[in-house]
């Protein structure tokens, strides 16, 4: 049976990744992820996306191992869902449940009645950086165009 939740690659546009996001803290590469929401047609107040976000991690890290992090919520300062994504410059501590460092930070905000996609794409992103190839191809991409190229070539792998 195809996966047929969001493509992570569509969903992410250049210009809301970064590579080699400066920030010795979860705080600093998590507010700068949120700043890359700025201006998207979906968003329309930042300032409680962040608030939301915040306030999402503060119930559970969203460390959720293998260099990963994955802030999210759901929230009506949305209209459709939005992402970003970085990689860190160094590893950061992120209280994840395996005590290591990410490097890898996925930031997705949705509007609460997108609860099932929410998950969906929350799933398909954990999948995917699973992989230890994938996780290298997005150390190895020094542009957003090459983070994106590697999460499209790790998508063509999921069954």
């Amino acid at each position: 049976m195809p996966d047929t939740a969001t493509a992570i690659h569509e969903l992410v546009a250049p210009e809301r990744v970064r590579v080699g996001l400066p920030g010795a803290d979860k705080e600093t590469v998590v507010d700068a992820l949120v700043d890359l929401l700025k201006g998207h047609a979906a968003v329309n107040d930042l300032s409680k996306v962040r608030e939301t976000v915040w306030e999402r991690e503060g119930e559970l890290s969203t460390g959720v191992g293998k260099g990963l992090g994955l802030p999210h919520a759901k929230t009506p300062a949305v209209t459709d869902t939005v992402a970003a994504f970085a990689t860190t410059e160094e590893p950061v501590a992120f209280d994840a449940i395996d005590h290591e460092p990410v490097q890898l930070i996925f930031l997705l905000v949705g509007p609460k009645a997108a609860k099932s996609e929410h998950v969906r794409i929350l799933s398909r992103i954990s999948r995917l950086v699973s992989r230890r190839p994938v996780r290298l191809e997005l150390m190895k991409a020094q542009t957003p165009e090459e983070v994106l190229d590697a999460f499209a070539e790790a998508e063509r792998g999921l069954r």
